[in-house]
């Protein structure tokens, strides 16, 4: 199945000639290229999933998103487990886990979110800046693909309407994974997330006797969390709030320096 974007026609390509014409002369590497290299322009795609897109109400939402991870750290900090492993292995494991925790955070205080289209640079400012990229241009920008896959795992799991108890266990499943690469207390941390699902499946039998899907619904609903990166989750919740700044160095320094 060809995977291309279609969405560059060829009545899209005559659009604009002036401009490409002017952008061509200024790459002065480009000039000897004929014009079907017209179509390594870049340009925005308008394929539906791939449409890039930002928060409809960045200040609100932002703000609810930075109490989430607020809340994150601190429960991540709360577990005596955590805290005996080996700094490596706890900064390890929060690489891995923040963005599925941070996740699943929203989910229980069921932070609901509207997006819009991300505004596109203009031709003219491309043109004065000379076509230099800009730090925002080179990140991977969310994506409709991206934000859909988010908002189906949130949906599946205001479908669960889990327990605080159940939240925080599926949590400790999710911290401690002992498929992260080159952890030092590995089995310790395999008999960790053991343990968490044991808890899991104990509360869940507690909560929903007679209900014996719910804890493999649970856990596979949670597989979802993985389908989601930490750049779509940075660039969508935390870019508008930290610039430039790298959000996993913040995390490293909320956790263990203060």
């Amino acid at each position: 199945m060809d995977s291309r974007c279609h969405c560059l026609t060829n009545n899209d390509r005559v659009l604009n000639p002036i401009l490409y014409n002017i952008l061509s002369q200024m790459d002065s590497s480009k000039q000897s290229q004929d014009c079907l290299n017209y179509i390594s322009v870049p340009h925005r795609c308008n394929c539906e999933m791939r449409r890039t897109l930002c928060l409809k109400s960045p200040s609100e939402i932002c703000k609810e998103a930075s109490a989430v991870l607020v809340k994150t750290v601190h429960f991540i900090k709360s577990l005596p487990a955590f805290n005996q492993l080996p700094l490596g292995d706890q900064f390890a494991l929060l690489r891995s886990c923040w963005a599925p925790l941070f996740i699943l955070g929203l989910a229980q205080e069921h932070v609901d979110f509207e997006v819009t289209d991300a505004p596109a640079d203009s031709m003219l400012k491309k043109i004065l800046l000379n076509r230099q990229e800009s730090p925002e241009a080179k990140r991977e920008q969310p994506t409709m693909a991206g934000v859909s896959k988010l908002k189906s795992c949130l949906k599946k799991f205001w479908s669960l309407d889990l327990s605080p108890k159940e939240y925080a266990y599926l949590k400790g499943t999710t911290i401690f994974n002992p498929d992260v690469p080159e952890l030092k207390a590995g089995l310790f941390v395999e008999g960790l997330q053991q343990e968490a699902q044991h808890a899991l499946r104990e509360v869940v039998q507690l909560l929903h006797p007679g209900r014996e899907e719910r804890f493999a619904r649970i856990l596979l609903t949670a597989s979802m969390l993985q389908g989601i990166t930490p750049t779509l989750v940075t660039e969508l919740f935390f870019r508008p709030v930290i610039g430039q700044a790298d959000l996993l160095e913040l995390l490293v320094d909320m956790l263990f320096y203060r």
